[in-house]
């Protein structure tokens, strides 16, 4: 599934592309996604994309007639091509630009979305997300009031998109073993300066990934087809049974809430 670096790197990827252009048509081969594209979206054709932004993992193209709101789901991806390459099986949304390029969406399990949010309104699925991990307002001071008194463990807590957004669970994995501290921990027991660690070892986990184009384990491949590179640096997430880098105990895997969880029972207290 992409997450948010993968997310943030297809924002990077497009923006050059659609970014002031006028949208000719939207083509739509298949309305029925995670939810059924809604008609009101085709009120995009004819505006200009004024920029693109990222909310958790979504994806905002923004006209002064309202935002086309894009989720990748488990396997969508952007592609930016000529206007007129066929489609294929799977190519679901074409978003046609008077440049003569367009962004095409693609989607073979169909978990993605499209929306659309008028403007001056915020679209419900954005309405309760926690802050942006990589923003100032996302600290230890604000991780630890809502950690305080909690006894679910650390590693869900981080990646409820309610507290904080974006931290999924590759990144959940790496950033605990950063700041080491068990995934199994009871948020109650996690100290203010274990928190500051962890604030810290979550952004810098995500900033690094997405400089290196994002991970890509099965399905993602960034805009222009190239596959991210921080699979390359994974410390501990799918490395169950390998030596700890740290240390050398073996790694141990557990499941919790469904996810699997790599961790050093040695180095994450």
């Amino acid at each position: 599934m992409p997450e948010l670096p993968e997310v943030e790197v297809s924002r990077m990827g497009i923006s050059p592309h659609v970014e002031g252009q006028k949208v000719k048509i939207i083509k739509i081969r298949q309305y029925q996604l995670r939810w059924l594209i809604p008609d009101v979206i085709h009120d995009i054709e004819g505006q200009v994309i004024t920029h693109v932004t990222r909310r958790a993992k979504y994806l905002q193209l923004h006209t002064e007639k309202g935002t086309a709101i894009v989720h990748l789901g488990m396997s969508g991806s952007l592609r930016v091509l000529p206007a007129d390459v066929p489609a294929e099986k799977h190519d679901h949304v074409d978003l046609v630009l008077e440049s003569g390029e367009m962004l095409r969406y693609n989607d073979p399990r169909r978990f993605g979305a499209w929306l659309w949010a008028a403007p001056d309104t915020e679209h419900e699925v954005l309405a309760k997300l926690g802050p942006e991990p990589l923003d100032a307002q996302f600290d230890a001071d604000y991780l630890f009031a809502k950690l305080n008194k909690r006894r679910t463990v650390i590693k869900q807590l981080i990646m409820d998109n309610k507290i904080v957004v974006g931290v999924g669970n590759i990144y959940a994995n790496e950033a605990l073993f950063s700041a080491k501290i068990s995934p199994q921990r009871p948020a109650y027991q996690v100290t203010h300066q274990e928190v500051e660690a962890l604030v810290a070892a979550i952004k810098a986990v995500l900033a690094f990934a997405i400089k290196q184009g994002g991970t890509t384990l099965k399905d993602f491949k960034n805009a222009d087809g190239k596959p991210g590179y921080f699979a390359q640096e994974l410390q501990v997430y799918g490395k169950a049974g390998q030596a700890c880098p740290r240390c050398d105990h073996t790694l141990s895997e557990v499941k919790i809430g469904q996810r699997t969880t790599v961790y050093c029972s040695v180095c994450q207290r």
